[in-house]
């Protein structure tokens, strides 16, 4: 009785999967401020050319370097594993798999994009990077793909993360990285944002703003971003081209993916290579799962906006809350975010993919769940998929359907205990974003609707 699947390193993924080449429509340009097309060149401030490349290209197989392959090598491949003790706790004829990315140094599957940025960025001669970070994951990742490329970084933290999580704070700095809650006093972004609410808790949104200004501010210095672009999701790719490999191995195959969703690349990751059987007319559900506290995908809306909360970023086309939109503190720290990947709201917008949103409560109580049954104490992103996965496999139990569900165990949750003593406490709450503030927000759209 098989439980774990693993790949050989020498059965690594040599190229990374771009879902572009498999799209029935071509991807949406991102616009100017004049709301007209931008080229290469306007982006050519803040990334390296061979990045630039990968974010326009339409080919389906991009070449991982050695050099990146290598440095994946310290934990990759990542396990494929049997939730055969979930599946007892829960009763259900479902088979559960998940991928295991918490196995990573950094903790979560963010060390996946951050190493191949480093490593492009250190070809490109640049000696900074400047980024943001919401739950601490991605900064952290940055920060070891720093050392192991030898470039120094940057981390604007939103600030109810960066007190809440401290020792991921402390993980950063431990890798070399200068951290700051953000917004700040530091950038004209963080002073206008700090002016109009001096206790803001900060958003994604406004530490993107403050990291791109500082890029776009020094000629050493580049930007560095963790979801929501498309070379960030081609990059994530190996989760999804690994969990393929393995489940071919023992003879399976998903009916339904599940992943987190904030910016995209977590979801994009696991899904994308699975996308391109459902373009060659495989039948498989691809769903990507947010919190109903920042219901980007399910009560947003399909138009041009700002990456960031200021305006810094060129306009994306994407489902979206509005730039300034500010969600609640809600522990998942790293789904708190207004907008989503263009690729992502694109296929999601063409009805080739799924969303739900989940509250608070519930997918705690899926990730206390998850950890009695597998050991893993999840990320609390990471228990946005198990509590959709939870549901259909209770769904399964009802109907007798025997389905197999794939999800994305993104992260580990140990920095994040801080969360569950809430949790325990009673100190956690349902938020579902009023209405009217979804409203208020998206009539700012600089574009209109």
């Amino acid at each position: 009785m098989t439980n774990k699947i693993f790949l050989s390193e020498s059965e690594a993924p040599t190229h990374w999967y771009n879902v572009v080449a498999d799209m029935p429509n071509p991807p949406t340009p991102p616009l100017g401020p004049d709301g007209q097309p931008i080229g290469p060149d306007a982006l050519a401030a803040i990334f390296p050319e061979a990045l630039i490349e990968q974010e326009m290209s339409a080919e389906r197989w991009i070449p991982i370097p050695e050099a990146v392959q290598e440095a994946l090598r310290i934990w990759r491949p990542t396990p494929l594993i049997r939730a055969r003790r979930l599946e007892q706790a829960l009763g259900t004829p479902a088979r559960i798999y998940y991928k295991n990315e918490s196995v990573s140094p950094a903790g979560s599957h963010k060390l996946n994009t951050a190493v191949a940025q480093a490593y492009y960025n250190q070809q490109a001669g640049i000696r900074r990077l400047a980024t943001e970070t919401g739950a601490g994951q991605w900064g952290c990742s940055l920060a070891l793909a720093g050392q192991l490329f030898g470039i120094e970084v940057r981390v604007y933290m939103v600030k109810v993360s960066y007190h809440q999580k401290p020792y991921r704070r402390s993980l950063m700095q431990t890798w070399g990285a200068e951290v700051f809650a953000s917004p700040t006093e530091m950038t004209a972004s963080g002073r206008k944002l700090l002016a109009l609410d001096p206790d803001s808790p900060g958003s994604l949104g406004a530490a993107i703003s403050e990291a791109v200004e500082e890029a776009a501010g020094r000629a050493d210095t580049n930007y560095a971003l963790g979801s929501v672009l498309n070379h960030v999701l081609l990059h994530q790719t190996v989760i999804g081209l690994e969990a393929k490999k393995q489940l071919e191995m023992i003879g399976e195959y998903p009916d339904v993916v599940y992943a987190p969703c904030g910016g995209g690349s977590n979801f994009g990751g696991i899904a994308f290579p699975f996308f391109a059987d459902k373009a060659a007319g495989r039948e498989i559900e691809l769903v990507a799962v947010e919190p109903t506290s920042c219901p980007t995908l399910t009560r947003g809306i399909y138009a041009y906006d700002f990456g960031d909360a200021i305006g810094l970023t060129p306009l994306t086309k994407m489902y979206t809350l509005g730039h300034d939109f500010m969600p609640p503190g809600i522990h998942a720290g790293g789904l708190r975010y207004h907008g989503d990947s263009a690729l992502v709201s694109q296929l999601y917008h063409e009805g080739l993919l799924s969303a739900v949103a989940i509250p608070q409560l519930e997918t705690f109580e899926a990730g206390v769940l998850f950890a009695r049954s597998e050991g893993i104490v999840p990320a609390p992103e990471s228990t946005h998929a198990i509590a959709a996965a939870i549901r259909e496999a209770r769904r399964c139990t009802e109907s007798g359907e025997a389905k197999s569900l794939l999800l994305n165990l993104s992260g580990h949750g140990y920095f994040d205990m801080a969360s569950y003593d809430a949790y325990f406490a009673g100190q956690l709450q349902n938020y579902d974003y009023p209405e009217a503030a979804i409203q208020a927000a998206l009539s700012h759209l600089p574009l209109g609707r």
